[in-house]
């Protein structure tokens, strides 16, 4: 059985990808499933744990990354952010295509792990655009808003670290350029 892809999916907070992931990631034909991150942020409204991220404590986050457990990690605004490396194995060595929607941080520490990943990098059409979206969401205050958009726009200088950039300006067309990209590096690693 060959191996499944690690596709890393990032970007800047706002910027979409999990509308994107939505889009595509039950196509059929990509054989895809979605690696679920762990948090120790707060869950939100609608959210589910165990579908969502793993929402944990501080202390059990800190645990996982002392006895290497994660693939990476990251912290933000004071929460912490990071995928279980034995979930993320277990699906690849079933054949499994894995997607990881992360940070850039988690992204260039994968890289590092993983020389082998598909990194793909989500841009707003403009960071006007990605500032009405993350104040359309209403879920948190002034001060981290602004947090957001300042590490989206450092965040935006590191594209030249992906392998591909794609601008979310329309969703599904968004979503229709990273089926393109999985599906050709599909083909390319059964050639």
């Amino acid at each position: 059985m060959k191996r499944g892809l690690l596709v890393v999916l990032s970007g800047p907070s706002g910027v979409g990808k999990g509308t994107i992931r939505d889009l595509f990631i039950r196509r059929p034909e990509l054989n895809l499933t979605f690696s679920i991150s762990m948090t120790t942020r707060t869950q939100r409204a609608g959210e589910v744990d165990g579908v969502d991220y793993y929402f944990v404590s501080r202390e059990r986050f800190e645990e996982a990354i002392s006895k290497d457990e994660l693939l990476e990690y990251a912290e933000f605004v004071g929460n912490y952010y990071g995928t279980p490396i034995a979930e993320v194995e277990r699906l690849r060595d079933l054949g499994k295509n894995v997607v990881l929607e992360i940070e850039v941080q988690g992204a260039i520490q994968i890289k590092e792990k993983c020389p082998d990943a598909l990194t793909i990098f989500v841009v707003p059409p403009s960071m006007e655009e990605l500032e009405r979206r993350i104040r359309g969401r209403r879920s948190e205050p002034a001060e981290i808003i602004q947090q957001r958009l300042s590490k989206a726009s450092r965040e935006m200088e590191l594209t030249g670290q992906y392998r591909y950039v794609v601008c979310n300006e329309d969703p599904q067309l968004a979503a229709d350029i990273v089926s393109v990209i999985i599906k050709r590096h599909m083909e390319a690693i059964s050639e």
